[in-house]
C-alpha cells in the first residue's frame, strides 16, 4: 500500500473545484478558491446526489451463502496485518440506509479461501445511519489476482449488488483484469484503517 492518503471521495472534490467561477468577486486568489472549494467538500464528504452507483463485479466462485453474522472476522489462528473497515451505504439521494446486508469474503493472509467452513466471511447489518464497521486482516494475493474484498451488498427489499473491494498502491492493480479505480478504499498506510462508502441504484 502507498503511503499517502488514498479517497475515492476526490473526484467529487475536483466536480466542486471546476464548478467554481473563473471569476470570483472580491478578487480570490487561486489557493483561496481551492480552499473554500475543500471546505464545501468537507460539509458532506461520504455523499453527493451527483455520484455514480457502485459499481458491480463478479462474485467469483468462492461465494459460500448462510455465512455467519459477525463484524469481526478475526478468530484464533487467523493470520495477517489486522484492518478496520468501515463506510456507510447510501441511496442514490443520498440517504443513509438502515438494515442493508452487507455479506463479506476474502482470501486470507495464505492466499486461500476456506471453502469447508467460514473463515473469513461473515455477514452484518448497516446501524439506523447506514454505518458498517468489518475487522478483518489484508486480503491475501494468489495467481492472477490482485488484493481484494468480495462483498453482496442488499437493502431491504433491494436487489443484490455484488462487488469487490480494492486496495491503493498494489502493483497487482494495473494487471488485474478486474480491477476498477472506482472501487478502492480509501486506506492510509500504518493506520489500520480503511473506508468505503456505497450507493446502490434501486433504493
Amino acid at each position: 500500500m502507498r503511503d499517502n492518503f488514498v479517497d475515492p471521495s476526490r473526484r467529487r472534490f475536483v466536480q466542486l473545484l471546476l464548478a467554481a467561477p473563473l471569476v470570483v468577486s472580491g478578487g480570490m486568489q487561486p489557493a483561496q478558491l481551492i480552499a473554500a472549494a475543500a471546505a464545501k467538500a468537507a460539509v458532506t464528504p461520504e455523499c453527493v446526489d451527483s455520484d455514480e452507483p457502485t459499481p458491480s463485479e463478479t462474485a467469483g466462485p468462492f461465494f459460500k451463502p448462510s455465512s455467519p453474522k459477525r463484524s469481526s472476522l478475526l478468530e484464533p489462528g487467523i493470520e495477517g496485518t489486522q484492518i478496520v473497515v468501515s463506510g456507510r451505504v447510501f441511496s442514490r439521494e443520498c440517504r443513509p440506509l438502515a438494515g442493508v446486508l452487507l455479506d463479506f469474503w476474502h482470501a486470507g493472509d495464505d492466499g486461500e479461501y476456506d471453502n469447508d467452513g467460514f473463515r473469513l466471511r461473515g455477514h452484518q447489518f448497516t446501524d439506523q445511519q447506514g454505518r458498517y464497521r468489518l475487522e478483518t486482516v489484508v486480503a491475501g494475493l494468489y495467481p492472477g489476482r490482485t488484493r481484494h474484498y468480495h462483498v453482496r451488498v442488499q437493502a431491504p427489499r433491494g436487489k443484490v449488488l455484488t462487488t469487490q473491494l480494492y486496495f491503493p498502491g498494489e502493483a497487482r492493480n494495473r494487471r488485474d483484469f478486474l480491477f476498477r479505480p472506482e472501487l478502492l478504499m480509501a486506506v492510509k498506510s500504518g493506520s489500520g484503517q480503511g473506508s468505503f462508502h456505497f450507493m446502490l441504484d434501486q433504493v
